[in-house]
């Protein structure tokens, strides 16, 4: 590493936001969770706009509307980041700052909008956990206006879009059902529901489960005596479900999970390395807020999923280099600190060639991510 100098234009960032609660009403009602677990830490406290990527104002978010329309046992609303999960991505930010502003002198110690391009998703605990995560990377200080980009739902990349993406809805539809007759998982689940008292008639999953338990232990509330015993099966079950449902067999289907996503991390990289790029359109960090369900494909197809669930405030670091003398393109990844090495690449660094050539087996344009979403509309209308 010696030999090698950060470069200076670029460095990819992905991230799971923090979340205090995705589950059943059923299950939530059985404690409470209170407001006073939404009062903002005042070190979190950053202020931020919201734009399209045009720089329009926000779309509308028909996730925020849904989540308004629940409220738990205590008076929060669903779908909320509390004040755990501020300090959590508050933690994470300070743990970025120590890599790339104390021990390497690579961002700036402010926030600076010409060094820093932001993009969420379009839901308010994604844009708050954003909020929080600069806060910690910059403490606050800012050189210019935090902007973080998103855009309307139907549009998102950032996530596996089951509501636009008819062909990946089909496939996903199919073995989610499937899944849940498999005898292990059907039985595991057969059984914690027993133990739960939950009627057999309830339609509860393993990803249900595990959100509302990981949700309890986050924030130290005592869980259900069922959901403590089977906690290490019923993280497993739900690792089980999405890799049964999102078969790494399937190229197809990982293609329009993240596909395009991909392409944008792609075209970031390309463009960083470009020497026609002009400096205004050159930024040293590119920051994506995304979700657990993005960062399990998003990790199969890089070859680095350890079977573990993803946990709140994990990050996913794609880090550029160029060799001083060869002027060689290299890039490193890290996954919650960890050095990895991705599928396709002889070690932990790795040549940009070899990398991009490994993801072009998932990469997807938007042309052809369109275009292999319709397909099944095309089968649908033949029979």
């Amino acid at each position: 590493v010696k030999e090698l100098s950060y470069n200076s234009r670029s460095h990819q960032y992905c991230y799971r936001s923090s979340e205090p609660w995705s589950g059943l009403l059923s299950l939530s009602e059985r404690r409470k969770w209170n407001p006073q677990l939404l009062e903002v830490p005042p070190q979190t406290q950053f202020d931020y706009t919201v734009t399209d990527l045009a720089g329009g104002p926000k779309p509308h978010s028909p996730y925020d509307s849904q989540y308004s329309r629940t409220t738990l046992k205590g008076g929060m609303l669903a779908g909320q980041l509390t004040k755990v999960g501020m300090q959590q991505m508050f933690a994470l930010g300070e743990r970025l700052r120590k890599n790339y502003v104390e021990d390497v002198p690579f961002l700036s110690p402010t926030f600076n909008p010409q060094e820093v391009f932001v993009r969420s998703t379009n839901m308010h605990r994604n844009l708050e956990s954003t909020r929080c995560l600069l806060a910690g990377l910059f403490q606050r200080q800012k050189e210019g206006p935090v902007v973080i980009h998103t855009v309307q739902a139907d549009s998102e990349v950032l996530y596996p879009n089951y509501q636009s993406c008819q062909n990946l809805r089909t496939r996903v539809r199919g073995r989610k059902e499937a899944a849940t007759s498999q005898p292990q998982i059907s039985e595991d689940l057969k059984e914690v529901k027993e133990g739960m008292g939950l009627d057999s008639s309830i339609e509860v999953d393993f990803f249900i489960l595990l959100d509302n338990m990981a949700a309890e232990q986050a924030h130290s509330l005592s869980s259900c005596p069922t959901l403590q015993r089977f906690a290490q099966v019923v993280e497993q079950r739900a690792v089980d479900t999405a890799l049964y449902v999102l078969q790494r067999e399937d190229r197809e289907s990982l293609q329009m999970a993240v596909g395009p996503f991909l392409h944008i991390l792609e075209s970031s990289l390309l463009t960083s390395v470009d020497p026609a790029t002009p400096p205004s359109e050159r930024r040293k960090l590119y920051l994506y807020a995304t979700h657990d369900v993005t960062l399990i494909p998003l990790l199969m197809t890089l070859g680095i999923f350890d079977h573990k669930w993803p946990p709140f405030a994990v990050d996913l670091t794609v880090e550029l280099y160029q060799h001083q003398q060869s002027k060689e393109w290299f890039v490193q990844l890290y996954y919650n600190g960890e050095e990895q090495v991705p599928r396709g690449c002889p070690d932990r660094l790795c040549p940009l060639d070899q990398f991009l050539n490994a993801m072009s087996a998932y990469t997807l344009s938007p042309e052809k991510y369109h275009a292999l979403c319709s397909q099944a509309q095309a089968v649908g209308s033949e029979e």
